[in-house]
């Protein structure tokens, strides 16, 4: 994947394995960050220019804890794409049938086809990170290796077919996420979030976060690469992740398809048979 070097900036440093080497906040003025509207802008044109070549995809990974603002993200990098080649999916714990299969089974049906843009609010890595705390098979039959192999190698197929893998894990700092969670008790329109499962998730958030600094070390490549993107101010990680979001783009549908002068031709015929001129 070629990167500008403003995405490179927020790319993984194999050197820097913990979240704490990463800022959670940007120093400065906002105003030296891309300008979210234009990036959005074109988000929404290159995404139509995807969907109209139909010969490439994009996935969208978006990880981090609680609160980190991954659904709130995904919205806004929606405001202008078309419908009609964009999907969003939430994954949560494994559950029912899916704990029945391989990992990847789940998220499969979901990826994207030629033509389109796909996001995941959590995904496939759920199953080395969320697993690693809340267990749904017997903790002695997991092999973290070989799901972090299956992972790389999965991911390398989608590029290698090609899908352009990017991933965003949203750096969320103790603080912030302690304020955010009180913030949603104080608002009845997201209390409905809440079950005891988000007790024990903040009681268990280092160790998550200690799961997900070793699943993005193991996971992260030059063909589907980690992004580590400050979360704890939202104006700040949106326009971040919608400039990286739109450069791919850029690159994967520079250009609509040349259109089929026959086929043009023959439509103003017989549009000019019915009086239209």
């Amino acid at each position: 994947m070629k990167l500008s070097a403003f995405a490179s900036s927020f790319l993984y440093d194999p050197g820097k394995p913990r979240f704490r080497d990463y800022p959670t906040f940007l120093d400065g003025d906002d105003t030296t960050l891309p300008g979210l509207e234009a990036s959005l802008d074109q988000i929404g044109e290159y995404q139509r220019r995807l969907w109209a070549n139909q010969s490439r995809a994009v996935l969208l990974v978006t990880h981090g804890p609680d609160t980190s603002g991954k659904d709130s993200l995904i919205r806004t990098l929606a405001t202008y794409a078309d419908p009609a080649g964009f999907h969003a999916w939430s994954f949560s714990r494994p559950r029912g049938a899916e704990t029945r299969h391989d990992f990847l089974w789940r998220v499969t049906p979901f990826l994207p086809g030629f033509g389109e843009m796909v996001a995941f609010n959590r995904s496939h890595h759920e199953a080395v990170i969320a697993e690693r705390v809340w267990p749904v098979h017997e903790a002695d039959s997991y092999n973290w290796e070989n799901r972090y192999r299956s992972i790389r190698n999965f991911e390398n197929h989608l590029v290698e077919e090609g899908t352009t893998v990017i991933k965003i894990w949203l750096n969320l700092s103790e603080d912030e996420h302690r304020q955010r969670l009180l913030k949603r008790l104080d608002k009845p329109r997201k209390r409905w979030k809440f079950d005891r499962s988000d007790i024990d998730g903040w009681e268990k958030r280092r160790e998550y976060e200690a799961f997900a600094e070793e699943a993005i070390a193991a996971t992260h490549t030059e063909q589907a690469p980690w992004f580590i993107v400050p979360g704890d101010r939202k104006p700040q990680a949106r326009p971040i992740v919608a400039a990286i979001l739109a450069e791919q783009l850029q690159k994967l549908a520079p250009e609509y398809p040349k259109e089929d002068e026959s086929v043009l031709k023959e439509y103003r015929r017989l549009l000019a048979k019915t009086g239209v001129e």
